[in-house]
C-alpha cells in the first residue's frame, strides 16, 4: 500500500509505503483464525523515501491491528484505524498512525497471492 494524498503529499507517494503479508478471506478481510496459526510469518516492510527499509511484524491487539518492529517495546508500534471493518482490496484505503503519531491514509494497490503460504520465509 502507498501514502494517499495528504498535505505533504497531494498526489500521495509511490516511495511511501508498506509491503505486508496477511491472510485473507474470501471477501478481502483479514482471516484471523488462519492468522493465528502463521502470525509469525506475517511480516511487514515500511518504506519511506529515502530512510532505511523497517522491518516488523503484524501484530493483533483486542480487535485491532499493528505494525510492530519491536517486540520488546510498543513505541515503535503502527496501529491501524478499524482495520479489522476494512476489506483490504485494490482501491481501498486504511489508515495507519505512525511512530511520529499522525494518523495517514495509505492505498492498497495490490492483493498478491503468496503461494505456499506456510512454507515462506
Amino acid at each position: 500500500m502507498e501514502l494517499a494524498r495528504t498535505d505533504g503529499f497531494p498526489e500521495g507517494s509511490r516511495d511511501h509505503g508498506y509491503v505486508f503479508v496477511v491472510p485473507l478471506s474470501e471477501d478481502g478481510y483479514i482471516d484471523s483464525e488462519r492468522w493465528n496459526a502463521v502470525k509469525e510469518k506475517c511480516f511487514v516492510n515500511r518504506f519511506w523515501g529515502d530512510e532505511p527499509i523497517q522491518h516488523g511484524m503484524l501484530r493483533r491487539v483486542g480487535r485491532g491491528w499493528r505494525f510492530d518492529y519491536d517486540a520488546n517495546t510498543d513505541e515503535d508500534d503502527e496501529p491501524f484505524f478499524k482495520l479489522d471493518r476494512h476489506a483490504l482490496e485494490p482501491g481501498n484505503y486504511v489508515s495507519v498512525t505512525e511512530q511520529d503519531g499522525i494518523q495517514r491514509p495509505f492505498r492498497i494497490v495490490s492483493i498478491e497471492p503468496v503461494d505456499n503460504y506456510e512454507k515462506m520465509l
